[in-house]
Order: structure tokens, then sequence, then C-alpha cells
């Protein structure tokens, strides 16, 4: 670190007052899951619930921080990882804020994922997998993304020329091809309150 950076993390509102004040713990929920598997659908579901019942928690999306925050990164395995460590940095923020974080993205490798739970902290960091498989996001397509994928159009997709590694021991798997969308968002919410409740 620079010897002219003069962080100030010690002198502010500390974490624990927070959770006291919004009744609440923090974690970071790490939502990884092929394109298409349902990750923000059930996101934006987990969070309108967790409104309606008074908890304090704030969505971070792929693809709003890539019209953002992470604007000028492509797609490759280098950017891909860099995406991660700006969006895992801000989590972090929001997690010393004592709120409760839902995180979306593809992540796609192990090693991505391992990188964001080493800034975050292995005990705030909660790993979801959003397990469908590739056949079903591809029907589902709402992007119309792997059509693209598969006529040449994007390069390094996920899932098709691109690898997904599966996390091997998540904290919580959603299998969504055996239930409807608000079976898992119900499933994900109560993980997540059972979580987040101060003891």
């Amino acid at each position: 670190m620079s010897e002219n950076i003069h962080p100030i993390f010690d002198q502010l509102v500390s974490r624990g007052e927070r959770e006291k004040y919004f009744n609440q713990k923090s974690h970071v929920f790490w939502f990884t899951g092929l394109s298409g598997s349902g990750k923000s659908t059930i996101v934006k579901g987990v969070e309108r619930m967790l409104f309606n019942s008074g908890y304090f928690s704030q969505v971070i999306d792929g693809d709003n921080v890539r019209s953002g925050l992470c604007n000028n990164l492509s797609f490759s395995m280098e950017d891909r990882a860099e995406n991660i460590r700006r969006v895992a940095e801000l989590s972090k923020l929001y997690l010393d804020s004592g709120i409760i974080t839902l995180c979306s993205f593809i992540s796609p490798t192990i090693e991505i994922r391992k990188s964001a739970k080493a800034i975050i902290g292995q005990n705030d960091f909660k790993e979801v997998y959003v397990n469908t498989p590739v056949d079903i996001c591809e029907q589902r397509d709402v992007k119309g993304l792997y059509k693209k994928a598969r006529a040449g159009e994007i390069k390094g997709f996920t899932g098709i020329d691109s690898p997904y590694e599966a996390p091997i021991s998540p904290a919580k798997e959603i299998i969504t091809a055996s239930q409807s969308i608000e079976e898992s968002v119900n499933e994900v919410f109560n993980f997540v309150i059972q979580e987040s409740k101060l003891s």
C-alpha cells in the first residue's frame, strides 16, 4: 500500500453497530450459475421479500455493473477476473455497512469465486449455486445470447465455448429444473433469513 494512502476504516461507525441498527447480520450471498439459470430472477424476488419483511439489502447484478462500474472491461478471462475483484471490493463495503448483499454473477471458475471469497471473507461469503442445465438455459435464452453464441457472434460464451466450473460445496444449491421460480425464491429467502438473523 502506498505511504500516501491512509485508510480510516477503523475510525468509522462499526459493522456491529450498523448490524444492531438494522437488526440483521450482514453477509454477501454470491449467486453463481450459467447465463439464463435464473440468478437475477431469484435475486429480484428475494430482494423484494427481504424489503417487505423489514430487512435492508442491496443487489449487485452483473449486467448493472457492466453498464457502469465495469463498463471498460471485456469478457476475456483476465477482465472477468477484474470484474469480480471490483464487485467483491464493493460487496465488502456493503458488508461493513451492515447490509445484506445479493450478488448475481456467472463468475465461471472456482478460482474467480475463490478470489472474491478471499476479499469478502470466508465467514461472510455465502455461495449460492443456481444449478440449471445448459440445455434448459438455452431453451429460455431470455437475452438471445445462446443463439448469438451458437451463430459465432459471441466468442468465449460460458457454457458454449468457455467453461463453467460448478461450485464443489456451496452454502446453498438451488436445482431450478425441479421447481418453480416461486419455490426457488422462497427456498433462497428462507436461507438468507436464517443466515441474517441476529442471535
